[in-house]
């Protein structure tokens, strides 16, 4: 995150994917002092990422984002993340899926 310039307290940061490295994504991004929201397929998760790890909110709106950092390790679709991000918004791909991940270009290029 620091790397990234995604340490600053008040930045806004996804997590997507609840798994062992989204909770170290989330406890690292909340002692930064970012609004974190995770982003999960999965309802159930909810309670665990509000309740037992700190994060602000779970993906019921749209937000537009600082960052985004994916740690799904499956091969899933980017662009509705792309969407979350702001202009300049970074996405971190931490997770490491078999197959290439499909990125369309005309989004990355029109979100800078």
């Amino acid at each position: 995150m620091k790397y990234y310039g995604l340490s600053e307290p008040g930045m806004h940061i996804a997590v997507v994917g609840l798994g062992g490295l989204g909770h170290v994504a989330v406890k690292f991004a909340k002692a930064f002092g970012a609004r974190v929201t995770v982003v999960s397929t999965s309802p159930k998760k909810e309670e665990e990422a509000l309740k037992r790890l700190g994060a602000d909110s779970f993906l019921k709106e749209q937000f537009t984002l600082d960052g985004i950092i994916d740690t799904v390790s499956a091969v899933h679709p980017l662009l509705p993340l792309l969407g979350l991000l702001k202009a300049n918004g970074k996405l971190i791909l931490v997770g490491a899926p078999e197959k290439p991940l499909e990125l369309p270009a005309f989004s990355v290029i029109m979100g800078k």
